[in-house]
């Protein structure tokens, strides 16, 4: 697997991730009153976003032909 994900991408998706990753928690816990449903959706959601950011590849990129990883500033 060749790293298709870029520095400022992977920070956002440990950063969106660790925020849905709280949510579903806090929907366990009664904290926020959504329906139970939506907790484990954002826990699936906190997963695979932790997961890619770890791994830097993402296969979604990989379908769309996108790669953050060379991306420069112009």
């Amino acid at each position: 697997m060749e790293h298709n994900i870029g520095s400022m991408d992977r920070t956002t998706r440990i950063l969106f991730g660790a925020v849905t990753g709280l949510l579903s928690l806090a929907i366990l816990a009664s904290v926020i009153s959504l329906p139970t449903v939506v907790s484990p959706l954002l826990g699936v959601v906190s997963f695979i976003m932790m997961g890619t950011s770890v791994t830097g590849f993402c296969p979604l990129y990989t379908l769309l032909g996108v790669d953050t990883c060379s991306a420069s500033p112009q």
